[in-house]
């Protein structure tokens, strides 16, 4: 018997720490698949750092989503995967150790050329205190997808929601007639190997939606934005979680180029009108610290 082994026997509290962790982790991903309610859509507005994150939390999110594009420009890198899967890890981790609820992570297509990669990268996820992910096919081939998502589901067992995210529509891949058939047998084929949800962003018509949502199994996401339907809309067409993508991110780029430019172009400083203060800001990262 090693002596590892000897310690755990006798109680020690790193070992009782240890336990704490993983049950702390068992129930916050238990508690995530609960917020996935029929009439009652999860509603994730995407950060990008540790301070989006506490900010969206404060204001009352139940749960945090990462967005991938976010974090790859707040660190200098361009969106599809540029960043790599450290400083996408990274992140993960620094979210889910600065707020105190659920935490699941855009991993793009999962920073992995092949199924191994993906069950390593689901186990890197796990030990930066995510319960979910979104995993992106983008344009491969469905059975390659397929075994990625099977792949996930083995490293994870029943501690990660595995959101199955369908880009068909995001990218206008295959014929526009067949477009919503294609989506669902995808869908299909992905809950089969384990996906316990479908996300099929660049849909925004109420037809379409309502059409997804009737033939899944499964909790629908959606990505929303202006000229989307509303929150309680979106419940009533069946959508089960509505997300945000990058859009806030861009909102808060919008902010600093507006100001930066005005201040250099004019030297007025009107733009910053409206601006969080120092002092609560400070505070309430502070307190997470």
């Amino acid at each position: 018997m090693t002596a590892w082994s000897d310690t755990r026997q006798t109680g020690c509290p790193i070992s009782g720490l240890l336990r704490s962790m993983t049950n702390s982790h068992h129930e916050q991903a238990l508690h995530f698949r609960s917020l996935h309610r029929p009439g009652q859509p999860l509603v994730l507005p995407n950060a990008w750092d540790a301070a989006s994150a506490r900010l969206i939390e404060e204001a009352g999110a139940a749960a945090i989503a990462t967005t991938s594009a976010g974090v790859a420009w707040s660190i200098g890198a361009g969106d599809g995967e540029a960043m790599g899967r450290d400083r996408a890890l990274d992140l993960i981790a620094r979210v889910a150790s600065t707020v105190s609820v659920p935490v699941s992570a855009d991993i793009e297509g999962g920073y992995a050329e092949d199924p191994d990669g993906i069950a390593e990268t689901i186990r890197r996820v796990l030990d930066a205190g995510a319960v979910g992910v979104n995993l992106e096919d983008g344009p491969r081939p469905a059975a390659e997808h397929v075994e990625r998502i099977a792949a996930a589901r083995k490293a994870a067992g029943s501690a990660l929601f595995i959101n199955a995210r369908i880009d068909t529509y995001l990218m206008s891949l295959g014929d526009p007639a067949t477009r919503l058939r294609d989506t669902l047998d995808r869908a299909a084929a992905y809950i089969a190997a384990g996906a316990d949800g479908i996300f099929v962003p660049g849909v925004a018509d109420a037809e379409t939606i309502a059409a997804l949502a009737a033939e899944l199994a499964v909790p629908l996401n959606v990505m929303a934005g202006p000229g989307s339907p509303s929150i309680s809309e979106l419940a009533g067409l069946g959508v089960t979680r509505v997300s945000l993508g990058p859009a806030i991110a861009l909102a808060a780029y919008a902010a600093a180029r507006r100001a930066a430019r005005e201040l250099l172009a004019a030297g007025t400083y009107q733009a910053l009108d409206g601006s969080l203060g120092f002092a609560e800001t400070d505070a309430l990262m502070a307190a997470q610290a």
